[in-house]
């Protein structure tokens, strides 16, 4: 892999600040957020008032932990438009979500919210290994999910060439791949693999490809699956992390000379890590839930907004902003059966053990009398034996066993079995009858 390094003088100045100047950034910022929301979204009015708080109250950071949790059940309530602080004549753009369970939750962007997140894309991409001229091929979904348009502005506002081909047509991808020739792809991890495969399906050697950096995003993905493609594709594999409700990709991501946590944008967004059952605020390095509350957005503020996504907050590296770990799991992504919590990563990992068996793959919830069961549905490797396949299915079962502690079924299935959707897998399918 070549040396993908950004140059210091490339950085921008609060990329280079100290922690006493960032922390007073934020606390002006903040300050500023909280009576921005305050003033313009009733939603927010009505919630300081009823937890007996006020924007002047916050005189210094620790002050946030007073002011009330937002979550997606107050942006559906208020759906479509009842968070945004600006008239709409200054929505400059909306995105959404895609309401798979219940309304989608929007947001908007005034022409200065675009900008900011252009150029934090920029950062993002930069931090990542990229630079001006590089090429970029997009293979995030387009339209209303933050992903694709994200990640254009962002490589055209650090000087980049888009390549905008959005997901699927397979085959398309891996010809525009070798005929474009560029440097960076930005695509979900399970997606990236599956044109891996179809690489390999055509004869091709992924690691004679153009490609030097991978950016990969929204779906949480594991150390071992960055061995797997950095080791398939002789690249930089970087992880970003984003969501709409706070902007979009782009809210933290990895130094590609580090690769050790993502650097979160503490400039534009101010973390915490709580306890997800009491919600009080935990020291840094404690894990917990991600809480993040917006510093600049005009259009749509977020307050002390609960990701559900559990990490801890680590010491700047290659940046002075903190970074978040990994983000391998969700609170909502818990899965409990018979008295085991386990997340789909930990799936993840014990099957990338299994080199005939695809990290593609599902988690079906069902239910046997009054007994609670998973089936992992997994993907056999191109060109494996089915009996092979089988076998390793069967490992599996006493990997998960071992390893996790409790009893589950694998169905081993053909090659691309597993439904995708704009490029991501749908870890979870609960098939369990209403109680």
């Amino acid at each position: 892999m070549q040396d993908r390094t950004p140059r210091p003088e490339d950085l921008e100045p609060i990329e280079r600040a100290g922690v006493d100047e960032l922390r007073a950034v934020q606390l002006e910022r903040l300050r500023w957020s909280l009576r921005h929301a305050y003033d313009n979204v009733p939603h927010y009015r009505r919630a300081f008032e009823a937890a007996d708080v006020h924007p002047d109250d916050c005189r210094e950071l620790a002050d946030l932990a007073r002011f009330p949790f937002t979550g997606k059940a107050e942006l559906r309530e208020n759906y479509p438009f009842g968070m945004f602080a600006v008239p709409r004549e200054r929505i400059a753009r909306l995105h959404a979500s895609s309401g798979t369970t219940g309304r989608p939750t929007v947001v908007g962007y005034t022409r200065e919210d675009l900008r900011t997140w252009a150029r934090l894309m920029a950062r993002s991409i930069r931090a990542s290994g990229g630079r001006p001229g590089d090429r970029v091929h997009v293979a995030y979904g387009y339209g209303l999910f933050t992903g694709g348009l994200g990640a254009h502005y962002g490589a055209e506002e650090l000087g980049c060439t888009v390549i905008p081909v959005s997901g699927g047509m397979t085959e398309r991808q891996v010809m525009l791949i070798r005929d474009f020739e560029p440097e960076i792809i930005m695509v979900t991890p399970s997606y990236l693999l599956a044109i891996v495969d179809e690489m390999q399906r055509q004869g091709i050697d992924p690691r004679t490809t153009s490609l030097q950096v991978g950016i990969f995003g929204a779906e949480p993905w594991t150390e071992d699956m960055r061995r797997e493609m950095e080791q398939r594709l002789d690249l930089h594999a970087v992880d970003i992390y984003g969501l709409s409700e706070v902007m979009g990709p782009g809210v933290a991501n990895e130094c590609v000379e580090t690769k050790d946590g993502l650097h979160l944008w503490e400039d534009h967004f101010y973390p915490e890590i709580i306890d997800p059952v009491t919600g009080a605020v935990l020291p840094d390095g404690e894990r917990g839930e991600l809480v993040l509350t917006s510093l600049t957005k005009e259009a749509m503020p977020v307050v002390r907004y609960r990701t559900r996504d559990l990490t801890r907050l680590l010491p700047g590296t290659a940046r002075p902003m903190r970074r978040i770990e990994k983000i391998t799991g969700r609170t909502d992504d818990m899965m409990i059966v018979r008295g085991v919590n386990i997340f789909p990563t930990q799936i993840e990992e014990l099957i990338l053990r299994t080199p005939e068996l695809s990290p593609h793959f599902q988690c079906v919830l069902g239910r046997q009398g009054r007994m609670d069961t998973l089936t992992v549905k997994v993907e056999r490797r191109p060109g494996v034996a089915v009996d092979a396949a089988e076998r390793a299915g069967d490992a599996l079962v006493g990997l998960v066993k071992n390893t996790i502690g409790v009893s589950v079924s694998v169905e081993v299935i053909a090659p691309d079995g597993v439904e995708r959707s704009m490029g991501k897998m749908r870890r979870i399918v609960d098939q369990r009858p209403a109680v």
